[in-house]
Formats: C-alpha cells, sequence, structure tokens
C-alpha cells in the first residue's frame, strides 16, 4: 500500500517467498525488486543472486528487518544495489529505488556508516612467523629488502586503484574521487572500469562489499 503511493512507482506483483519472486520478475521484468532476506523455500540472498543472473535489467534492494553485517554483506556480494531497513521511510524507499535506476547504490546512512566502521576498524595482529635459516650474502652485495608496510594488494589491483575503490567504499562520486585525488573524472572512470575487471564486481554496491572483504579503506 505504501509503495503505491508513491509517485512515479507502479507495484506490478507482490511474492510470498523467493521462488515466487523469481516467477513474477520474469513474467513482469520489473524495473526494481524490494527484496526481504528471511523467506521460505529460498531466502532474499539466493534470490537476489538468481535474478541478478537472470535477469541483470532488474535492480535489487533488500528491504529488511535483518540488518546484521552477515546479511548486509551477503546480499551485496549476491548483487543487490541497495539495502533499507524496514524502519524506512517512504521518501527514503522512493530515493532508493531512484537512485539504483539511476546506477547508483541505494544505501540507508545507517548502512554506509556501518560500511565505514568495518572498512576503517584496524587489522588482527599480525601474524608471527619462524624465522628461516640465515644465509650470509655474497661479497660485494646487499641482502635484499622486502618493503615494509604495504601488503599485496588482492586480484592484482594496482595502488591508485586500490585508492580509487576505498573512495568509492567511502561514498565518493567520481566527480569527488577526481578533485580528493588531483585528477580528471576521466582518469577516474578508467581506473574504475580496471578495478571492476580485476576484481569481478558488477557494480559501487559489490565494489563496497569487495573492499570491506579485502580490508581496503581510505588510509589504510
Amino acid at each position: 500500500m505504501l509503495l503505491g503511493l508513491l509517485p512515479g512507482i507502479t507495484v506490478v506483483g507482490s511474492a510470498p517467498d523467493g521462488e515466487e519472486a523469481l516467477r513474477l520478475v520474469a513474467e513482469h521484468a520489473p524495473d526494481v525488486v524490494l527484496m526481504d532476506l528471511r523467506m521460505p523455500r529460498c531466502d532474499g540472498v539466493e534470490a537476489t543472486r538468481r535474478i541478478r543472473a537472470d535477469h541483470p535489467a532488474t535492480e535489487v534492494v533488500v528491504l529488511t528487518t535483518y540488518a546484521d553485517d552477515d546479511s548486509l554483506f551477503s546480499a551485496l556480494q549476491a548483487g543487490a544495489r541497495g539495502f533499507l531497513t524496514k524502519d524506512a521511510g517512504a521518501e527514503e524507499i522512493a530515493r532508493a529505488v531512484a537512485d539504483v535506476r539511476s546506477g547508483a547504490a541505494g544505501l540507508s546512512p545507517q548502512v554506509q556508516l556501518r560500511l565505514l566502521e568495518r572498512l576503517s576498524a584496524p587489522a588482527g595482529p599480525a601474524a608471527q612467523s619462524r624465522p628461516g635459516p640465515q644465509t650470509e650474502p655474497q661479497t660485494g652485495s646487499q641482502p635484499r629488502t622486502e618493503p615494509a608496510g604495504r601488503p599485496a594488494l588482492p586480484d592484482g589491483l594496482t595502488q591508485r586503484e586500490a585508492e580509487v575503490l576505498a573512495l568509492i567504499a567511502a561514498g565518493l562520486s567520481n566527480a569527488e574521487i577526481a578533485g580528493r585525488l588531483f585528477v580528471s573524472p576521466a582518469t577516474v572512470k578508467t581506473h574504475i572500469n580496471n578495478l571492476f575487471a580485476k576484481t569481478a564486481v558488477r557494480d559501487r554496491a559489490q565494489a563496497v562489499a569487495y573492499a570491506f572483504k579485502h580490508g581496503i579503506s581510505d588510509g589504510s
């Protein structure tokens, strides 16, 4: 009833579980699905994954009571572009629907804050290793040393691509990233295309989840 009252939104179907949601998406090809997570037969994460795989033109915004980190990141990794809790008002829902249709992420302010908190959390203590056997350097040569303080980046990301990814996770737009890094918006777009290809993410919401998973954050 609430959605039907929002301007610019037409409700074409309602499903009691994930299997029925998949059937209705195939029948109506909606622009956006508002997806619950806890459902019988097929839960919201699996339904989201299948919708995004079979119907890539249909975006998914999760609207759920469950706002724990496991639910959040599982949904984003499955392909959801938005995540709202059920205390969201009509204006917030309408804004999330409009955002995902325009290619942006429809994340509530509380969800964005949680992502930033997790991304900026300090890493656990470094793993301890047993020293290997020592060898004397050859006469006239210097022992090799590894660069300190910077761990290897995953999936072949360059340091600049990791910086761009961290700023995406912090919620910055392309123009804001360009201003922060003192480069052109076209250069930012190139970095984003490259890092999306390397990490196999499809959109900014999945990029945020990837950054969280690998501990890539602004200033890390």
